[in-house]
């Protein structure tokens, strides 16, 4: 069965950080751009960032900009999502997704990265808490 697999969640206190990765089980992350993706009780799932295939193209949603960063290595099959000055409202399950693209430049355009229907393969999600 092919999924990506998230890790790196936890319970930290405000202020501090946390990196999150996303690994494929069953296919080649490379020839995806990647989106993550969060989910607060209550809430409806939001994008928090995305990266394009090469990783030459990245985008972030307001609530994270600046203190969010994701990138890419694609020789170890993986994608990370850095995440520092981290806020109580920061809590969520987070979910990365995967988007093939058959252009090798191709993903993580304008504001259609974060449809969640446009992307074929989800995680099961890492919880993150922030609380003191």
């Amino acid at each position: 069965q092919l999924h990506a697999v998230e890790s790196g969640g936890g319970l930290v206190q405000p202020g501090g950080s946390l990196r999150l990765s996303c690994a494929a089980s069953g296919f080649t992350l490379g020839s995806y751009g990647i989106g993550w993706f969060r989910q607060a009780p209550g809430k409806e799932r939001e994008g928090v960032s995305c990266i394009s295939r090469s990783g030459g193209r990245t985008n972030y949603a307001d609530s994270v900009k600046g203190r969010f960063t994701i990138s890419r290595d694609n020789a170890r099959n993986t994608v990370y999502l850095q995440m520092n000055n981290l806020k109580p409202e920061d809590t969520a399950v987070y979910y990365c997704a995967a988007d093939f693209q058959t252009s090798p430049f191709g993903g993580c355009i304008g504001g259609s990265w974060q449809a969640g229907d446009k992307y074929d393969y989800w995680g099961q999600g890492t919880q993150v808490t922030i609380s003191s």
